[in-house]
């Protein structure tokens, strides 16, 4: 037994023995008679094996443990739920909150990044022609150099020749001054070619009218950069002979930049262009920035599972640098804004074991108010909430502080709890209830090729046919934008088809099958709140199947033809797996799912 799990059954007993003081200090004298019968009759259980029934406290003749005192005062005889008084819910401090629809929620994302030159700005500064450098005038990087700066001297034979040309041609042009004016002509055309020939060479017209008056030909030639910015790298050295173009310098403008982070997959759907994002950096205590998503990679990778997120901060006073890591926190949004608000709960309801999400649920009955545990599914945390994918209506109250306390009292009691509850509610558990339409000929006809186009998708992934479910994806979405309704149906049209595009593209953009099966999931979802309200449009029967290990053994639903299960998640490798546990005839409606 591991220490973890030593201290959180010691944590189990000592709530247990809190909520039996709650309960049996309060109510006069009739509770202290009751007090009183109950130490006659007191049974000691074991925290690890509630089956264990002692008349006196001991050691646990399975594992050893101390035995601790047994109550059912503070629980309802019902093996699956705690009833509490008042008294009880005031004294145990526990807190519940409704389920409601919260359009405006938000999650502050954390991502770290590192601040880099923005690439558009980059440049590299090159010499127009070959030769040895004499002097570099720009010795250090990080130094700031303007356009036109001269940045070296340079010896070039070439340039050394040129010149030698041009005087000629000048001094040509002189003597030849009171000659006819075919020989002026031919004087004059030297001295041009002799010019641009320099020119070409890369030497502005100012220094060109320095070395058609010069008596000697120059040895030297100045090299300007062709760019304002910051040195990232030095590249050239003094003494070394470059080829015509070569790099000198690389520079950058470091008014913007752009911080680029990490983020995981998790965090992809949060995440869209144009978000606020606040960064601090470490070496700059104190100092806040300021910038917007500006690029979302489309591909992760597939080693560190994470996408480059880049963002654009302006950096005129030149605080930061190239090279800083930088914390950023982004208030990411939902990544459907036209779907219907989501339904959330407090971050602090639901109680996670693995892959399992568990809440409980306050509920008025017979005995009173009791608390029951329920499997639920949840959505990526958006700030200080969870979305609700399934397993909650809109109006019920989950338990928002106090929840561990009632799951530890139903572990020792043996009830189903964190540790033991079923993934799937029991089969009375209430359904929400789902307003349902019926469609008219025209509405269906409408709507057929949309399911149809859906299933299309199902087959192509049960067949591990990427390419083909990516082209029924594109014909899902074709037939969405030829939908046209009105009246009641169309409101409630909507509001459906919001997410059938949202997935369906996401569907037709994926760059492999294990994406696609991804995006099928919650497209699957949608259809399903489709034929819950709107009913199915088809000629023919329609299935609804599930299989416990799809979306890593979280388990998932899909909608397909047949009586054969046709598993999309899996495919050939295990393409029956799972079963049918929905069918809709032509014009029915799915009926509610339960929470």
């Amino acid at each position: 037994m591991t220490d973890t799990h030593r201290r959180l059954i010691t944590a189990a007993a000592v709530i247990l023995a809190f909520f039996v003081g709650v309960l049996v200090s309060g109510g006069g004298d009739h509770d202290t008679a009751h007090h009183a019968s109950a130490e006659a009759s007191q049974t000691w259980t074991c925290s690890m094996h509630p089956h264990v029934q002692q008349p006196e406290s001991g050691a646990c003749p399975l594992c050893g443990m101390d035995l601790i005192p047994q109550t059912t005062q503070a629980a309802s005889t019902a093996p699956d739920r705690i009833v509490l008084s008042e008294r009880a819910r005031a004294l145990a401090r526990l807190r519940t909150t409704p389920v409601k629809r919260q359009a405006d929620a938000t999650a502050d994302i954390r991502l770290l990044g590192r601040i880099e030159p923005d690439e558009r700005s980059r440049r590299n500064v090159t010499t127009w022609i070959g030769g040895r450098i004499d002097r570099l005038l720009v010795n250090t990087t990080g130094e700031s150099m303007g356009r036109g700066r001269v940045i070296a001297t340079l010896y070039s034979p070439e340039v050394y020749a040129a010149h030698q040309d041009l005087i000629a041609a000048r001094r040509q042009v002189e003597r030849l001054q009171d000659s006819p004016a075919d020989a002026r002509a031919l004087a004059d055309a030297a001295f041009s070619a002799a010019r641009e020939r320099l020119e070409l060479l890369g030497v502005p017209d100012r220094e060109l009218a320095e070395l058609a008056e010069a008596d000697t030909p120059t040895r030297s030639i100045r090299v300007r950069s062709q760019f304002s910015g910051t040195v990232i790298e030095r590249v050239a050295t003094e003494g070394a002979y470059v080829e015509t173009g070569a790099i000198l310098y690389r520079v950058a403008d470091l008014s913007k930049l752009w911080v680029q982070l990490d983020a995981y997959e998790a965090d992809l759907p949060l995440l869209t262009v144009g978000l606020a994002v606040t960064l601090r950096v470490e070496g700059l205590p104190g100092e806040t920035f300021e910038g917007r998503v500006a690029f979302i990679d489309p591909t992760v990778d597939p080693e560190r599972r994470t996408a480059r997120v880049r963002v654009e901060v302006p950096n005129s006073e030149g605080l930061l640098r190239p090279g800083m890591f930088a914390e950023a926190l982004v208030a990411g949004k939902q990544a459907d804004t036209d779907a219907e608000a989501p339904l959330v709960i407090p971050a602090s309801a639901p109680l996670f074991t693995g892959k399992r999400s568990l809440v409980y649920v306050e509920e008025d009955g017979a005995e009173g108010r009791s608390y029951a545990p329920r499997s639920v599914r949840l959505g990526a945390r958006l700030g200080d909430v969870y979305p609700v994918v399934a397993g909650l209506a809109e109006g019920e109250r989950v338990v928002s502080r106090g929840a561990f306390a009632l799951d530890a009292d139903l572990q020792i009691r043996g009830g189903p709890s964190m540790m033991s509850a079923p993934t799937h509610p029991p089969e009375d558990t209430p359904a929400p209830a789902v307003a349902t339409l019926n469609l008219a000929s025209v509405e269906q006809a409408q709507l057929a090729p949309v399911l149809s186009a859906y299933l299309a998708i199902q087959v192509a992934l049960a067949e591990d046919d990427h390419t083909t479910a990516k082209t029924a994806s594109s014909t899902l979405l074709s037939s969405l934008e030829a939908v046209s309704l009105g009246g009641p149906v169309g409101t409630a049209w909507t509001r459906l088809s919001a997410p059938l595009q949202a997935h369906a593209t996401t569907l037709s953009t994926s760059t492999d099958i294990a994406a696609a099966r991804g995006q099928f999931e919650p497209l699957s979802l949608a259809v399903e709140a489709w034929l819950r309200e709107l009913g199915n449009p088809l000629d023919a029967p329609v299935k609804v199947a599930f299989c416990p290990m799809a979306m890593g053994s979280a388990g998932a639903r899909w909608v397909q033809q047949g009586d054969v299960v046709d598993n999309a998640y899996y495919g050939a490798m295990m393409r029956t797996c799972g079963e049918i546990v929905g069918a809709v005839a032509p014009g029915a409606h799915l009926p509610p799912q339960r929470p």
